[in-house]
């Protein structure tokens, strides 16, 4: 049995809920989104909260019931509060700038990586080594600062890169030098 999936939806005032056939959409006042689910999966709003049922005990359909729970909290989640994942950039001369339609990072290369983030997602700059990626949707919000984050990926000897705000990187030991050798 789905634990998850039984859970009920608490839906805020401001939050409108449209049900059409196999779609979603939550509306708020930061924005709207709109999501297919499984014709399988029923969806009902009953006193202020969003209901998910399942038709039966399937393994698919238990599969289905959590995930679609979770991706519903989710909508509802980001039209009222958004998401953001915070990046930081660590290295000497590693540094991002604000520029008129995305960012501007100078991560090592000969050249400035220009990143223009998709429709929906802002970027914001603090400082000179720090960006915050933010939205409604979470998807695209993860999405966006994953690829923000391949760009230089955090190197296992010394560190820099970009890496997320809070992540750990451990460092690998270098070479032992010439210390005992002997010809």
């Amino acid at each position: 049995m789905s634990r998850i999936g039984l859970l009920p939806i608490p839906l805020p005032k401001e939050v409108k809920v449209t049900i059409e056939g196999n779609t979603i959409t939550v509306e708020s006042s930061k924005g709207k989104l709109s999501r297919p689910v499984h014709p399988d999966i029923s969806i009902k709003t009953e006193d202020g909260n969003l209901t998910v049922s399942r038709p039966s005990d399937a393994g698919q359909h238990r599969a289905l019931h959590g995930l679609t729970r979770t991706l519903v909290a989710n909508m509802v989640e980001g039209v009222t509060k958004g998401f953001t994942r915070t990046l930081e950039l660590s290295g000497v001369g590693y540094r991002v700038q604000k520029t008129d339609t995305g960012i501007s990072l100078q991560i090592g290369f000969c050249h400035p990586v220009v990143f223009n983030p998709p429709p929906g997602v802002s970027l914001t700059v603090e400082g000179t080594n720090k960006i915050l990626v933010s939205g409604i949707n979470k998807e695209d919000v993860g999405q966006t600062a994953a690829r923000i984050r391949a760009l230089r990926r955090t190197d296992a000897y010394k560190g820099k890169g970009i890496r997320y705000a809070g992540e750990r990187i451990k460092l690998k030991p270098g070479k032992a030098g010439k210390a005992g050798f002997k010809k």
